[in-house]
């Protein structure tokens, strides 16, 4: 089961998560060693203290500890639903979970059809053509910021085609949101939620830095920012209610500490594949989001989100964005993708390995009853 869940090079990779492991204990920190998941919580059992440890990478491979099962075990009582106590929760605790969008010019210009459509998927393949025509260039050769970007502003304005997506593509500023709240994000296995208002959503496919709190990057994990394109297209004000809903952050497997075998400069070369499979029609949809198309360096975000002018004392978690926007017709022709209910989506890179969740209702999926004051009531006992 670990083929393609784990990272191809699993054996020397430096592997925290964290484990649901019963109620009377809660959430504990693990490491991974050997096919082995180690309890290393009487070491350290939050995961923003693990990353500010000058001794982490020492730690993951040599703390003493329970062995809670193999990992196997704990993959498939993941998956479980119910899931079965081991089960794998998102890797992170305390941290901020931010995010930042319209990162690859490649997906710019679906981002620009969201708005201009105010959320009716119907009009997204019309306005696709028309836009390419208007804006006439290769987004992806304009740096943010640049002088080439700011003469492509002026141009675009005149032609009143200029948008708060475009500001956010290719101006000085990015976008950066907060995505979800300290301990709302679901793990690897379970199921992600889309708001009941939304019909035309999809899966975002993103490498997520976890980040101490200094801004050093301490490692890297996948994640999923679900994504309700109807509703955040009919305003950028309703970002918040389009982002943050019960489940609609999913984070892991594990968080694959930086080390000699692997770095930043693996994150910026990283292949990012998506496997959607829909469990009532049948319905595959394969691609790939390329993080040497970024437009910013991922050390440029974490700037423009902690400096300064902001300081994160518990960490953050950053996704990254991605290049990856579905125009494949699933419902009707020039609809595109949206979600059904029951798909499975796989996301995937060999250095950081797979994370899996079927995708539900975020009114009809276990709400979010785990907060800081629960974990604090464990931390206690």
């Amino acid at each position: 089961m670990t083929t393609g869940i784990l990272p191809t090079d699993h054996l020397h990779a430096r592997l925290a998560g964290r484990v649901w492991r019963d109620d009377t204990r809660g959430p504990v920190l693990v490491s991974v060693r050997d096919g082995q998941v180690i309890d290393i919580s009487t070491h350290c059992n939050v995961m923003a203290d693990l990353l500010e440890r000058d001794d982490a990478l020492d730690l993951i491979a040599n703390a003493d500890g329970e062995v809670l099962c193999d990992i196997d075990t704990l993959l498939d009582n993941s998956q479980q639903n119910p899931p079965r106590a081991p089960y794998l929760l998102a890797p992170c605790d305390v941290q901020a979970i931010k995010a930042c969008g319209v990162t690859f010019a490649v997906s710019l210009l679906e981002r620009v059809i969201e708005e201009q459509a105010g959320g009716d998927a119907s009009r997204a393949s019309e306005l696709r053509e028309e836009l390419k025509r208007v804006i006439g260039t290769d987004l992806s050769r304009i740096a943010p910021g640049s002088d080439a970007a700011n003469a492509l502003k002026e141009e675009l304005q005149a032609r009143g085609a200029w948008s708060q997506y475009m500001e956010v593509g290719i101006g000085a500023d990015a976008e950066v949101f907060t995505k979800a709240q300290p301990f709302s994000s679901v793990g690897f296995g379970a199921s992600v939620g889309l708001h009941p208002a939304s019909h035309w959503n999809n899966p975002e496919p993103e490498i997520v830095l976890a980040v101490d709190a200094q801004g050093q990057v301490r490692g890297a994990t996948l994640g999923n920012d679900v994504n309700l394109r109807d509703i955040e297209g009919r305003s950028a004000l309703l970002l918040g209610k389009a982002k943050d809903n019960n489940a609609s952050c999913a984070i892991g497997p594990f968080i694959r500490l930086f080390d000699d075998q692997f770095t930043l400069d693996d994150v910026r070369n990283a292949q990012v594949s998506l496997r959607i499979e829909g469990q009532d029609d049948g319905f595959v949809l394969e691609d790939s989001s390329d993080m040497r198309e970024i437009s910013r360096d991922p050390l440029d975000l974490v700037q423009q989100t902690r400096g300064p002018h902001h300081q994160y004392p518990d960490g953050f978690m950053l996704f990254l964005g991605t290049m990856f926007s579905p125009i494949k017709d699933r419902d009707g022709a020039g609809e595109g993708f949206t979600h059904h209910l029951g798909d499975r989506v796989t996301i995937a890179t060999p250095k950081l390995g797979a994370l899996i969740n079927p995708v539900g209702r975020s009114d009809q999926l276990p709400p979010w009853t785990y907060g800081i004051r629960a974990f604090l009531a464990h931390q206690r006992r």
